[in-house]
């Protein structure tokens, strides 16, 4: 029920959503469109960092339409293997933007020798 950190740096992903680089949103209406995409942002993200998705110790899941989002778990298996991150999941009236069905942070532990400070921008 719990991870014990490591000699890493600790990174804090905010919260991603399915937009793309031009700030649309991808998948309108699709969770498994979003989730996709929601998770290539995090890859992004940790990429910056010097992470990988294997790094990735805690993750929290927000999405509108729980049912919808529990059949990802094929998008989810392309992205993580085990050992699985910690995962909440908790279902929300609504996100900021009444088209977005899923939102996810994440907290990573990246080893000292792939860390790089990301810019700041």
């Amino acid at each position: 029920m719990g991870v014990v950190q490591g000699d890493g740096q600790i990174l804090y992903l905010k919260g991603q959503v399915s937009l793309d680089r031009d700030g649309k949103t991808v998948g309108r209406g699709d969770m498994h469109a979003q989730t996709r995409q929601v998770l290539e942002n995090i890859q992004v993200v940790l990429a910056s960092a010097g992470g990988v998705m294997g790094d990735i110790i805690s993750l929290t899941q927000f999405t509108t339409d729980i049912s919808q989002f529990m059949t990802c778990g094929d998008i989810r298996k392309t992205f993580f293997q085990a050992p699985y991150p910690i995962t909440t999941t908790v279902e929300v009236a609504r996100l900021y933007d009444p088209e977005l069905l899923l939102e996810i942070t994440a907290i990573a532990e990246v080893p000292r020798a792939r860390f790089k400070r990301p810019n700041s921008a």
